[in-house]
């Protein structure tokens, strides 16, 4: 099961968010309880570019993106890829966030301080990945926070056609024995075609009560059902 880190010194809440403003606040530290609460929250961090001055921005986008289990779209392109891959989970936590963190990604985000702060987050069992592999190679995977059903995904990415998107359609499969709740931060055409829709900030904080007390499924180190 996850450690439970020391508290958070912060306040973080929605209390003083404006419907339709994404960025809820700068500051703060990226401590392993820091995280936790602003993601119980429905808040999560991002730097305010990888060469901004080290400031870092707490997000909590309205509408949200969000991944409803039962509404995974799946092609049939899509499923034939998937049977030539090999899926694992925590396997390469470090390997794949470094490929989400490269420096040639277009809007790279993930300072070297976020890149510590989820590993120290998944060395306390709240960070998982979520792998992509062919013939013994990494070719893709996401990495997100797993709290009760909630899975935040954090980024993802692909070195082979449809990788990512076959990490995301296991990940549904690694979540659904649980009432569960994918958070993907924002709707994209390429996410809209998996199932990927949009809720309010309200309805997001609302679906995130009922899901945080679920609980966390096998693969990440919940008991099994």
């Amino acid at each position: 099961m996850p450690i439970e880190p020391a508290p958070t010194q912060w306040n973080l809440d929605l209390g003083q968010a404006q419907p339709g403003e994404d960025l809820v606040g700068v500051g703060a530290d990226l401590e392993p309880g820091t995280l936790l609460a602003a993601y119980r929250s429905g808040i999560f961090p991002m730097g305010l570019g990888v060469h901004g001055g080290g400031v870092l921005g707490w997000w909590s986008p309205d509408p949200r993106g969000v991944l409803f289990p039962e509404d995974l779209r799946v092609s049939r392109s899509l499923r034939r890829s998937c049977a030539g891959f090999e899926f694992r989970v925590d396997s390469a936590f470090e390997e794949v966030l470094a490929a989400c963190a490269a420096p040639d990604r277009p809007g790279r985000w993930i300072t070297p301080a976020i890149a510590r702060a989820y590993t120290e987050l998944h060395r306390l069992g709240w960070a998982h990945s979520v792998e992509t592999w062919r013939d013994g190679e990494l070719v893709g995977g996401l990495y997100g926070v797993a709290v009760g059903g909630l899975f935040a995904g954090e980024s993802m990415f692909h070195r082979a056609t449809d990788a990512s998107k076959a990490a995301l359609v296991h990940l549904v499969s690694l979540v659904s024995p649980t009432k569960a709740l994918i958070d993907v931060q924002w709707r994209t055409e390429h996410l809209a075609t998996l199932g990927v829709t949009e809720v309010s900030r309200t309805a997001y904080t609302r679906l995130l009560a009922e899901v945080l007390g679920e609980p966390l499924p096998p693969a990440f180190g919940g008991r099994p059902v």
